[in-house]
């Protein structure tokens, strides 16, 4: 099984060759898909850099930012891996937990695997009190409206198999792009496991860039995608 991990790149300099050592230090076959958002630090340069080290590590570019969304939807279109992992540049994330992610799918059990920040990982910082509650309210409107019963929309970690990736046209641009994970999963019947992760939160000084604007328009594409887009089930033998 070979893993393709995609990470969107935004002004991560202080962290970007960190995050791709810790997942090459990972037991799996894999890829590394860096694109990068527009960023305006030395991010690019460094992805040279990296894709010069690493034969595995392929690296793509946005002249202009333009949005979490926009990165993935460009990553998923390069995969070519049997599965693909989101995972964030900044350090928030640990690639330790991969294993756990990607058991569910190997057991044949799930098509998609949320990693969750609040099932009791292995450790967590402490989080932002209001984050906290944006996030929860963000789940639970989702949840209302998808029928999952999910801990953690927002959560960086999806995993999906190829198959279902490939069925994923991702249309956000925004942080917006988590609910509309969550709500064409659940169109396609996936099978959805949840697995706890550890989480290592950043505040806004150390460079957090979600805020409450991204609330309000995570709030309408959970509408959007859940209401207004249609999909065909996945199809099973």
């Amino acid at each position: 099984m070979k893993l393709s991990v995609v990470i969107p790149v935004y002004n991560e300099e202080k962290t970007l060759a960190e995050i791709v050592r810790r997942v090459q230090a990972t037991p799996f076959e894999k890829e590394i898909v860096l694109v990068n958002d527009g960023s305006r630090d030395r991010s690019r340069e460094i992805m040279g850099e990296l894709e010069r080290q690493y034969p595995n590590v392929r690296c793509f570019h946005h002249e202009v930012n333009a949005g979490k969304g926009a990165a993935l939807s460009t990553g998923f279109t390069k995969v070519t891996g049997d599965v693909v992992l989101i995972q964030d540049a900044d350090l928030e994330y640990d690639p330790n937990d991969y294993a756990a992610l990607l058991r569910p799918i190997e057991e044949g059990k799930a098509d998609v695997v949320f990693g969750s920040r609040f099932l009791g990982g292995r450790y967590a910082r402490v989080h932002l009190y209001w984050h906290y509650v944006g996030n929860r309210m963000l789940t639970t409107a989702s949840n209302m409206f998808t029928n999952l019963n999910l801990s953690d929309m927002e959560t960086c970690y999806k995993v999906f198999r190829r198959e279902v990736a490939d069925r994923i046209q991702i249309q956000s641009r925004t942080f917006a792009v988590e609910p509309e994970f969550a709500a064409k999963v659940a169109k396609l019947r996936a099978r959805v496991y949840e697995v706890p992760i550890s989480y290592a939160g950043r505040d806004y000084s150390e460079g957090k860039k979600i805020g409450l604007k991204d609330a309000f328009i995570a709030l309408w594409a959970i509408v959007r995608w859940s209401v207004f887009h249609r999909m065909e089930p996945l199809k099973r033998g």
